[in-house]
């Protein structure tokens, strides 16, 4: 008989992974204790790169089923995704979405929804890149400053280039500001290059 193994996945430590066993539960799957594994981390972090999926892997063996409530559990990245199902396939893993009506998704019909998934996941992205990058152009044309806002005002920036050709040090207008001795080198490195 297989042994089912669960992964619930959240991306920080205030969310909690409790709907996601409720869920596998409530589809029918009866998941021991020490075969549920509950992680709290980003899924952005690759999947052979976080500690609980890691540990999960190494218990795996062949015939074993792995459940997971959606695809973006296992990673939000549609190569990682794809990379961890085929190499638990090759182990004789099975990974079962519940989110895509139950689906073994190392079956054939897994593959082809995964290839799909796949496809517009992909698709989707450069859609976001041309966008992006249009909405960019458009506010650099507008003449819209880019980037995160100066820590200091133009008039604390006046003040810093004072300071700095008095001779004060670095780190003392630092604590002066209350910023960071880099804001205070990038000032000078600004203006007095």
């Amino acid at each position: 008989m297989s042994r089912v193994f669960a992964y619930c996945r959240v991306s920080t430590i205030d969310q909690n992974p409790e709907n996601q066993r409720i869920e596998i539960e409530a589809a029918g799957y009866h998941i021991e204790g020490r075969r549920l594994v509950e992680e709290k981390i980003s899924g952005s972090v690759p999947a052979k790169k976080r500690p609980g999926f890691a540990k999960l892997i190494d218990r795996l063996e062949e015939g074993d089923v792995l459940v997971v409530t959606k695809l973006d559990r296992l990673g939000r990245d549609a190569m990682d995704v794809r990379t961890t199902i085929e190499e638990l396939a090759q182990l004789g893993v099975r990974v079962h979405c519940l989110a895509l009506g139950n689906v073994d998704l190392t079956s054939a019909t897994g593959k082809m929804t995964m290839s799909v998934l796949t496809a517009v996941a992909e698709f989707e992205r450069d859609l976001l890149i041309e966008r992006t990058r249009a909405g960019l152009a458009r506010a650099r044309a507008e003449g819209t400053p880019l980037g995160r806002k100066p820590s200091l005002t133009d008039e604390q920036q006046k003040k810093v280039l004072e300071a700095i050709i008095k001779g004060t040090s670095i780190s003392e207008i630092a604590r002066d500001f209350h910023t960071s001795r880099q804001t205070i080198l990038r000032i000078k490195k600004r203006t007095l290059s």
